[in-house]
């Protein structure tokens, strides 16, 4: 749920309700401001009122990059936008030209994206393993097709398709 706290869009990361024996309820909430990555405690009396934030994802395909601007197309009605660099932060490593990704978007705003938890990327570039260093899971750092590095096996080469956790940034598998 999204909350609308003192104008600003926050994300609720948790909430616990109370009763206790006198007065009223009291809500307790952590959320999170979707703008600054702050994390905010807050306590409600049941008298107060709060203003629920209508958040609306939407699909967009993942056009290319110009210069700190990251270009986005809705493949209904082929209109684009524009994301900022500042609001995919390290997200922006795992965007695919042709990919479809979710926007979070919070009237005309766009907040935040949403990547599947897994993805396939390519090897762009990799040093060849070498043989007798793989005693106790021996890796080795890969660059991909945006740039990211990661560690991977020694037996993964340069041109090879990987399976890449979005959320942790690890190897998961070889890919298809």
């Amino acid at each position: 749920m999204f909350l609308l706290i003192n104008g600003e869009v926050c994300d609720v990361v948790w909430f616990q309700h109370h009763k206790p024996g006198k007065g009223g309820a009291i809500m307790k909430v952590k959320c999170k401001n979707v703008r600054t990555g702050q994390t905010v405690e807050k306590t409600f009396r049941a008298n107060e009122k709060v203003t629920q934030a209508i958040i609306e994802k939407e699909t967009k395909q993942f056009l290319y990059r110009e210069g700190d601007m990251f270009v986005f197309m809705d493949t209904e009605d082929y209109t684009q936008m524009q994301v900022s660099c500042d609001i995919l932060g390290v997200r922006k490593d795992y965007l695919i030209e042709g990919e479809d990704v979710e926007l979070v978007m919070y009237e005309d705003e766009i907040l935040d994206i949403e990547l599947p938890a897994k993805i396939k990327m390519n090897v762009k570039e990799a040093t060849p393993g070498v043989k007798g260093d793989t005693v106790s899971g021996a890796t080795k750092k890969v660059k991909l097709e945006t740039g990211l590095e990661i560690e991977v096996p020694l037996f993964i080469n340069e041109g090879e398709n990987v399976l890449v956790d979005t959320r942790t940034g690890k190897y998961i598998s070889r890919a298809e």
